[in-house]
């Protein structure tokens, strides 16, 4: 079974009573890699997968989930399917810190974007500007419908029951 399958397997199979546990277990190792990725975010991360797990010393299937997860941030690829990943596969990436910030904004994960070592990374400003930014990202507008009596947006120059809106 590949890494990618213990990842999916593992996230899948949580219960109720051992969710908790799982997500504590897990968040702790996502701030732990990405508080060492972000202490030198220009330096690529780089290394077999085997070795990359002895260094952050978190498990191979929790490493996976934030392979997983880190994905959309990178600027360079793994140049590998994760589900091909094994001990002796070579990986390297560097992250996008804005892309990785608003991405840690859009999953909710407040344990990882509120982390300390994003100070030397981004400015405050700059974090301020992205959380904008992801906020006016959510904001839906909805077009205005028009009310039976207003002209109907077609330019026939009929109130729009009589027109469009007639079969609406």
């Amino acid at each position: 079974m590949s890494y990618f399958k213990d990842w999916l397997g593992l996230a899948e199979s949580q219960t109720k009573a051992t969710f908790n546990q799982f997500w504590e277990e897990y968040c702790e190792a996502e701030k732990k890699i990405y508080t060492a990725v972000l202490a030198d975010v220009t330096a690529p991360v780089a290394g077999t997968f085997a070795e990359l797990v002895a260094r952050f010393d978190v498990k191979p299937a929790l490493f996976m989930g934030f392979l997983d997860g880190a994905e959309d941030s990178l600027t360079a690829p793994y140049g590998v399917a994760l589900a091909d990943v094994t001990d002796e596969t070579a990986l390297s990436f560097t992250v996008e810190p804005e892309k990785l910030y608003f991405n840690m904004l859009a999953a909710d994960a407040e344990h990882l974007w509120s982390l300390p070592a994003w100070d030397g990374v981004l400015s405050s400003e700059k974090r301020e500007e992205i959380t904008a930014e992801f906020k006016r990202s959510r904001t839906v507008r909805k077009d205005k419908t028009p009310g039976r009596n207003d002209p109907c947006p077609c330019g026939s120059g009929l109130k729009y029951k009589k027109c469009c809106g007639k079969s609406a």
